[in-house]
């Protein structure tokens, strides 16, 4: 599967946007999907995780209440719906796809290129 992130962007703190994984192929249902940000000079991070069926999600603690991760298996895309953003916020975003179910992103196989979110203060 091959995967396409969009809708990053600048944003004043207390604002909102809402990112997208297009997936490529017939399979997307096939896979479960996560969100995972990487901030100049860390680590990359788990955000939002979403089962196949989009049946159990799962949040980092420090998005927990303000994202928000869905998909559309009919259009092949996930979101992420971030509100309340802080500048904490700030980073590449990524979207990620893999059989396995996992909060952890060395599990996962296939990856967006990333899209930047930028959070001013």
């Amino acid at each position: 599967v091959q995967l396409q992130a969009s809708g990053g962007g600048l944003v004043q703190a207390g604002g909102s946007l809402k990112l997208s994984c297009a997936a490529s192929g017939r399979t997307f249902r096939s896979y479960n999907m996560g969100w995972f940000r990487q901030a100049p000079g860390k680590e990359r991070e788990f955000v939002a995780a979403i089962t196949w069926s989009g049946g159990s999600t799962h949040y980092a603690d420090s998005v927990k209440g303000r994202f928000t991760i869905s998909r559309d298996n009919a259009k092949n895309t996930m979101y992420l719906q971030m509100n309340s953003l802080k500048p904490e916020d700030t980073a590449v975003y990524y979207c990620a796809a893999d059989t396995v179910y996992s909060l952890t992103s060395t599990r996962y196989n296939y990856w967006g290129q990333g899209t930047q979110v930028t959070v001013s203060s």
